[in-house]
C-alpha cells in the first residue's frame, strides 16, 4: 500500500475534533483541488510502498484506539478494504476521509464524505491540464449514496472559500435527499491561521439558520498546517 505518512496528532475536523488520533496517510489522488493542502499526496505525489503488516506495527506503537485513514484519496488504494477489515480485528474506531467519488466496500465507523465543490476545479493552477478531468469526476451522487448506507455514522463535510458556495450545497443536499442537518459540516478553506480565522466566523453565521454543523480546523489554528499535525 502507497504511504506518504503515519502519525499520531489530534483529529482536526468533524465529529471527533480533538480525538487523540494515528493518522494513515496514503499517497495518489483521482482529483486535483486547486487549493489542495497535501500537495505531496495529489499534485506531486510522495510516498513509498508499506506492507500492511508494517502499517499495523506503527500504529500499534501509539497510544490511541482512533484511526483515520486519509489520503490524498485512500479508496483508490488496492489494499485499502483488507487494511480497514485488519484494523477493526485490532480493535481500533476507523474514520474514512474520502472525497467520495471512489466507492470501495471498507469497515468504518465514521464515512467522512467530502464532495468537492466548484470552487475546487484548478482551472488556471498548472495552465489548468487537470481541470476538465478534475470538473468531470468532482461529485458522484452515486457513490456518496452508497457510503452513507453502508456506514454506521457519517459527515457531509465541504470546503467553503465564499458564501456563495452555500447555495451549490444547498442544490447539492437537494439532489441527495432529506438528510440530517447536524451530519452536514461547513469547513474554512484555509491553509495559514490567518485565513482560518477570515472565514471561520462567516461559515458559523451561515450555519446557525440552516441547523448545519461548523467545522474547525485545529490542526491549523494548533500547529499551523504543519505536515504530521
Amino acid at each position: 500500500m502507497r504511504i506518504t505518512e503515519i502519525f499520531f496528532s489530534i483529529q482536526g475536523e468533524g465529529k471527533l475534533a480533538g480525538v487523540p488520533s494515528t493518522f494513515i496517510r496514503t499517497t495518489g489522488c483521482n482529483l486535483r483541488c486547486t487549493w489542495c493542502d497535501t500537495p505531496y499526496t495529489s499534485w506531486a505525489p510522495q510516498g513509498d510502498e508499506v506492507e500492511l503488516d508494517a502499517i499495523l506495527d506503527r500504529v500499534a506503537d501509539y497510544p490511541t484506539r482512533f484511526v483515520v485513514l486519509t489520503g490524498g484519496e485512500p479508496m483508490i488504494q488496492p489494499q485499502v478494504v483488507e487494511l480497514t477489515r485488519r484494523l477493526r480485528e485490532g480493535g481500533y474506531h476507523i474514520t474514512i476521509e474520502t472525497a467520495a467519488t471512489v466507492f470501495a466496500d471498507v469497515v468504518c465507523d465514521l464515512a467522512s464524505l467530502s464532495p468537492k465543490l466548484g470552487n475546487s476545479t484548478p482551472w488556471e493552477r498548472e495552465g489548468g491540464r487537470f481541470a476538465d478531468a478534475h470538473e468531470r469526476g468532482r461529485l458522484r451522487l452515486d457513490v456518496i449514496h452508497r457510503f452513507i448506507a453502508a456506514s454506521a455514522d457519517y459527515q457531509l463535510k465541504f470546503v467553503v472559500e465564499e458564501p456563495a458556495d452555500v447555495r451549490e450545497i444547498e442544490t447539492l443536499l437537494a439532489d441527495l435527499g432529506d438528510l440530517p442537518p447536524e451530519n452536514v459540516l461547513l469547513m474554512p478553506q484555509a491553509v495559514s491561521r490567518e485565513e482560518l480565522v477570515a472565514r471561520s466566523r462567516i461559515l458559523a453565521e451561515l450555519c446557525k439558520p440552516r441547523g448545519w454543523r461548523f467545522c474547525p480546523r485545529l490542526h491549523i489554528e494548533l500547529y499551523g498546517g504543519q505536515r504530521g499535525t
